[in-house]
């Protein structure tokens, strides 16, 4: 075997874990995607009617991870291919994927384009799929009842404004009844946000690096540490309104609990740091050049544009009967 081809061989034995990965989420999703359509599945071909929701959400991560390995193949970093994480026991029947640096990016202007290009590919992605999602679903009244349970999906500056052009001022008591294909749309906008968080060495933090060099390192620290104080703000600023308008039991629960992803979010990072510090790891001592500093800021502002204070709720008469709190 000649030195090439031992260089070689450990690439394309890391092939197989990084495939299997992928097909197992696409069989995840699709039979999450089918469980929204209304299908039972009994077989393996029933899982096939639920690509209305796996083929445009598989394509949005795709698209993410993909823009950031080949930016990463331009630039010369090691990178691996994307492990994708499936999870079927879950609303969107996996948790993204990942891929792994496996060399130190040495230059700011490599930085953004690796941090940068995942988000900005998943947009150019997510972005057409939710406004033809939303496009076409209904906006119907809300379920009633004690077994009417329902969710409420996170809604961000650039959601709502979607929304409002698309249908207008929804009516009280009324909402929009997402497709499986919207649902996969909004998704791809909730993971853009989520790795756009300006922190360590998620994707904002990558871009953000790039534009404020070391100083980031002070900002991840006040990020992580905020995260509580966020989680708070958001679920007081929805109870307190619910409360004053005397709403049941149940909404208030809902409400008091609005700000709890990003808790869970700050104990995931706060993980992370523990395993690999909060600190980014140094680039050259060089600038952003004119073009990419401006791509740095505008992909800072999508993250503004795309932060949904609350990810998700879910809204449950059954709640009414363990919190404490308002009328029964």
């Amino acid at each position: 075997m000649s030195a090439d081809e031992l260089e070689n061989e450990p690439r394309k034995a890391g092939l197989l874990t990084p495939a299997v990965l992928f097909v197992a989420t696409c069989a995840s999703t699709l039979w999450v995607g089918a469980q929204m359509e209304g299908v039972a599945v009994e077989s393996a071909l029933d899982i096939l009617h639920g690509w209305p929701f796996a083929l445009p959400l598989m394509s949005i991560l795709l698209a993410h991870e993909m823009g950031h390995y080949v930016a990463g193949r331009i630039h010369g970093v090691d990178v691996s291919l994307p492990y994708f994480i499936p999870v079927p026991m879950t609303l969107l029947g996996t948790m993204g994927a990942v891929i792994r640096i496996r060399g130190r990016i040495r230059s700011r202007n490599a930085l953004l384009d690796v941090g940068a290009a995942g988000p900005l590919a998943g947009m150019a992605i997510a972005l057409p799929v939710v406004i033809y999602g939303l496009a076409t679903s209904p906006v119907e009244p809300l379920p009633t009842g004690e077994e009417a349970a329902y969710i409420i999906e996170g809604r961000s500056a650039l959601y709502l404004a979607l929304l409002h052009g698309l249908h207008g001022s929804i009516p009280p008591g009324h909402d929009i009844m997402l497709t499986s294909t919207a649902l996969a749309g909004w998704a791809g906008l909730l993971v853009t946000m989520i790795n756009l968080l300006p922190f360590g060495q998620l994707d904002g933090g990558h871009v953000a690096y790039s534009l404020l060099g070391k100083k980031q390192d002070r900002i991840s620290r006040w990020v992580l540490r905020s995260l509580p104080l966020l989680a708070v703000a958001v679920s007081l600023s929805y109870l307190f309104p619910s409360w004053l308008a005397g709403e049941p039991r149940y909404l208030l629960a809902s409400n008091a609990l609005a700000g709890t992803q990003w808790l869970m979010w700050g104990f995931v990072l706060l993980l992370m740091t523990r395993m690999a510090g909060s600190d980014h790891p140094p680039t050259e001592d060089d600038q952003l050049s004119r073009r990419r500093r401006w791509i740095a800021i505008g992909t800072l502002v999508l993250f503004l544009l795309l932060f949904m204070p609350t990810w998700i709720r879910v809204v449950d008469p059954s709640a009414g009967n363990w919190f404490p709190f308002g009328d029964p």
